[in-house]
């Protein structure tokens, strides 16, 4: 199996009432662990990249192993340019073979946000790329991206319509109230407005801001529209707490082999743990093959 696009793969998620994990991977190993992953509980899975990760891997490299883990696995697999503000970076992911791309222009006004989506739909459409928008602001760290507390905002669901109507995204990503990273104290969803957004819209939601949000509460998530659950922070933090400990606890024990196969078991068991916890355990059916 090559890599798809995410829109099916996303409304099929939408329709059945589960979501899918999608997974921000920063080295190349990564991109197989989560497949392995995802295999082992027959998922389908989406891998994600920031705009870093593609200035320091690049896009066609990160697309190649991308197409070679998904057809080692046999599992349905999108990849995903995350949060990019850059045309030219969408354009080059595009090219490379992305199948979904996200184009972030929530820190400008409505209207400006349309505009600079619409292009991009006009790009990615006719190639059957997804197109990932944002409305509102999360707050939180992401790559070179950052909205302070006080400056995060959440989507108002009139004018989610309303810009799905203009610009034909495929997939929304609204403010809700979670922030991307680890909470400092408790996140504060707004399960009114996703219910609101979901009613009014018929494209599947984006949660951002995934990690560390509790298990009941991505569910609850979940079961109200938001069928992709983005996760970057635990996955990251699981995959190198595990390489940390192992110095702390043999410091001359040098060879790559041992402490990144305890850093690929530690961040497997996180990524397990997240896939179980959006229901896609066990979705992969023959229609999907």
């Amino acid at each position: 199996m090559t890599l798809i696009s995410t829109t099916p793969m996303l409304r099929k998620a939408k329709k059945n009432k589960h979501g899918i994990v999608a997974f921000n991977v920063h080295c190349f190993d990564s991109i197989f662990w989560v497949l392995e992953a995802a295999a082992e509980l027959k998922s389908p899975v989406i891998l994600q990249t920031t705009v870093g990760t593609v200035q320091n891997l690049g896009a066609k490299n990160i697309v190649e192993a991308a197409k070679t883990a998904a057809e080692s696995y046999n599992i349905p697999t999108g990849l995903h340019l995350d949060h990019c503000t850059d045309f030219d970076v969408i354009k080059e992911a595009i090219r490379a073979g992305y199948t979904s791309v996200m184009i972030d222009a929530s820190m400008h006004p409505f209207e400006e946000n349309v505009k600079r989506t619409k292009e991009v739909m006009e790009l990615a459409k006719s190639l059957g790329v997804n197109v990932e928008a944002e409305l509102g602001k999360v707050g939180g760290v992401e790559d070179d991206i950052v909205v302070a507390e006080e400056d995060a905002q959440k989507a108002v669901p009139e004018e989610c319509k309303l810009f799905i109507e203009q610009t034909g995204v495929p997939t929304l990503a609204p403010a809700i109230g979670t922030a991307h990273g680890i909470y400092k104290g408790e996140p504060d969803i707004d399960f009114d407005r996703i219910a609101k957004i979901a009613e009014i819209v018929d494209v599947p939601l984006v949660l951002h801001g995934g990690s560390a949000v509790p298990e009941a509460d991505v569910r609850r998530c979940v079961s109200l529209g938001m069928a992709k659950v983005n996760v970057s922070t635990e996955l990251k933090n699981a995959y190198s707490e595990a390489i940390r400990k192992h110095f702390e606890m043999d410091p001359d024990s040098l060879d790559p082999r041992a402490y990144l196969q305890k850093a690929k078991e530690a961040a497997k068991e996180m990524a397990k743990s997240k896939i179980r916890m959006v229901g896609s355990e066990g979705k992969v059916v023959p229609s999907f093959v």
